[in-house]
């Protein structure tokens, strides 16, 4: 294993194995919080934002060969579905005013709160994706500001990629009747009422902290 094409927290623990290192020692090493190296613990396909793609590629250049032996045993693929296979959603969190948009989607009978979102066919861009179908659903135009990083998704299993997004125009509306029930901006200070926090995903979180 050469080149690490894409990191995920499963294979960054890999390393972590191979070098015999702490929570606290690789997060050092990698200048991230303890808490970072312990979500990749709990959530294997989560994909860490790029400065810390680098900071990993940094460290696994630098490792010894007896370090590189152990990782490529370690970071061989489990067998069962992989992102390549996942279906891929992009999803945009659209922050305006201290207010997040969101869409209550009608799910098997029922109805369940979430972010605007949309399939990103083959060889589509997935910003592009992010921006059209948060029009086409909600009717409000936004722009990406950052990729806030990207999981398979622990119920559905797709391959969800989350993009913090700005407000640029339009009025909030629900322009997909048959997937929505309704369209609403909600307060940030809200948001535990319509979707509890422990099933969003912590990147979101912190960056909504900021906005």
């Amino acid at each position: 294993m050469d080149v690490i094409d894409t990191w995920t927290g499963r294979t960054a623990c890999a390393l972590q194995a191979a070098l015999r290192a702490t929570n606290e020692d690789f997060a050092t090493r990698l200048g991230v919080a303890v808490r970072t190296v312990a979500s990749w613990h709990q959530h294997p396909h989560t994909v860490p934002r790029a400065e810390i793609q680098a900071a990993l590629d940094t460290v696994y250049e630098r490792a010894a060969p007896p370090v590189l032996r152990r990782f490529n045993l370690l970071a061989r693929p489990a067998p069962g579905p992989t992102a390549a296979q996942a279906l891929r959603v992009a999803i945009a969190i659209v922050v305006w005013h201290g207010e997040v948009l969101l869409v209550c989607r009608r799910d098997g009978g029922g109805i369940a709160w979430q972010f605007p979102a949309g399939i990103v066919k083959p060889g589509a861009d997935a910003g592009a994706v992010t921006v059209s179908e948060t029009f086409a659903e909600t009717g409000v135009h936004c722009s990406v500001r950052s990729l806030l990083g990207q999981r398979l998704h622990p119920t559905t299993g797709a391959l969800c990629e989350y993009r913090l997004c700005d407000y640029l125009a339009g009025e909030a509306a629900n322009l997909d009747q048959v997937e929505n029930a309704a369209v609403q901006w909600a307060p940030l200070t809200d948001l535990p009422k319509f979707i509890p926090l422990e099933k969003i995903y912590p990147p979101i979180v912190a960056a909504l902290e900021d906005a």
